[in-house]
């Protein structure tokens, strides 16, 4: 093995951010303070929406948003079979019923035909996921449940920076909210954190009273005195998590154009690399992320098996993930009846899936030995099975 290992993500801290980190723990707040209403307002701006309600976790914000919704028993909510689970799960927090919709098996981006078809009568919102940074169709999915009552939110979690319809994701010119997440793999981290964005002021109030447990404090004669008119939870973010998520924000254009470089050199490099596309278009590039740089190899194809590769990647010193099983697959969602086999899209999609590493600390040079080494641990693994 030559040079460091490679992981699929990881954050870029600097000075900056521990000085930033430091500052707020000198300081009279380390939580509900002013640097937590600087972060949310700096989120509001970037993405020219009118609000941001930080949570403490990405998964948080996507349970407070249905909780915003007013999502409950008897509501079914629209996801794609493709993401992470918190996806799917945030509906069940409230009540709900996540009802998978297919998948693009190019994209892994949720299939508006499929919506469509997955639409009833009580289908009470659609959780459209940015998967890798790509934006998904959510003008597209306006369109088709105007004149109902179905709240779409975005999963932004991998695309903070994302652009889409000339405005940035986030803006919800055709959602009610969007979720950001700010884990340290993210494109900026606040070390664990999540951040709703919208422009309806009824559903900032009501997230905002259910990450600080259903709990309102009004002006009254009893300074001591406020009421819980809600269920809520404990979802709120220290200004220490918002202090590094400022300080990180800053820096978002700057990451942005390491990543899309570094996406770049991969596509430039695996051109002439057979049965291994990225997922990320040429038409995509200058709108997406860039969250995650993930390929399609058609391992049955070459002979090659998954796993063996991603060991062959690992003893070179390079990390690799897939992103993600799909979440019919999953024994909970297989439990409530859910059957993966009738997703062919999402299934195509996962067993061809492949993310390799992108972060902005990372070289063109590295880029280079993470090509290198694919190909060889390919080639490697082919030669095992056959």
């Amino acid at each position: 093995m030559t040079g460091g290992f490679l992981p699929y993500g990881r954050q870029d801290i600097d000075d900056d951010d521990v000085a930033a980190v430091v500052e707020t723990l000198r300081s009279d707040f380390l939580t509900t303070g002013p640097t937590l209403a600087r972060f949310e307002a700096a989120v509001a701006e970037r993405v020219g929406a009118s609000w941001a309600v930080a949570v403490s976790s990405g998964t948080a914000a996507l349970h407070a948003s249905c909780h915003a919704a007013r999502l409950g028993p008897g509501d079914e909510v629209v996801v794609p079979a493709i993401s992470f689970v918190a996806s799917a799960n945030c509906a069940r927090y409230v009540g709900a019923e996540p009802v998978f919709a297919d998948v693009d098996p190019n994209s892994g981006l949720i299939s508006s035909v499929d919506v469509e078809r997955q639409l009833s009568d009580t289908t009470s919102a659609i959780v459209a996921v940015h998967l890798t940074g790509a934006p998904a169709a959510t003008v597209e999915l306006a369109a088709m449940v105007a004149g109902r009552e179905v709240t779409i939110i975005e999963d932004a979690a991998h695309a903070i920076g994302a652009t889409s319809h000339g405005g940035a994701v986030g803006g919800c010119v055709s959602s009610a909210m969007a979720v950001f997440s700010f884990h340290p793999v993210k494109t900026v981290t606040s070390a664990e954190g999540g951040v709703v964005t919208g422009n309806d002021p009824e559903l900032a109030r009501r997230l905002r009273s259910f990450r600080n447990h259903g709990i309102v404090k009004e002006p009254t004669e009893e300074p001591w005195y406020y009421e819980q008119r809600e269920l809520g939870f404990n979802y709120r973010l220290s200004d220490v998590h918002a202090a590094l998520g400022l300080s990180q924000l800053a820096k978002l254009d700057g990451f942005l154009d390491k990543r899309r470089a570094l996406a770049g050199r991969y596509r430039e490099l695996l051109e002439s690399v057979d049965h291994v596309t990225p997922v990320t278009t040429s038409e995509v590039m200058n709108h997406s992320g860039h969250h995650l740089f993930s390929v399609l190899i058609e391992f049955e194809q070459l002979g090659a098996d998954r796993a063996q590769v991603m060991n062959l990647l690992r003893q070179n010193g390079i990390g690799s993930q897939v992103h993600y099983i799909p979440i019919p697959a999953q024994p909970y969602y297989r439990e409530r009846g859910w059957r993966v086999e009738d997703f062919p899209g999402a299934l195509s999609y996962y067993q061809r899936t492949l993310s390799l590493p992108l972060y902005p600390t990372m070289t063109s040079a590295d880029v280079d030995r993470v090509v290198s080494a694919l190909v060889d641990a390919i080639a490697g693994s082919a030669g095992r099975r056959s």
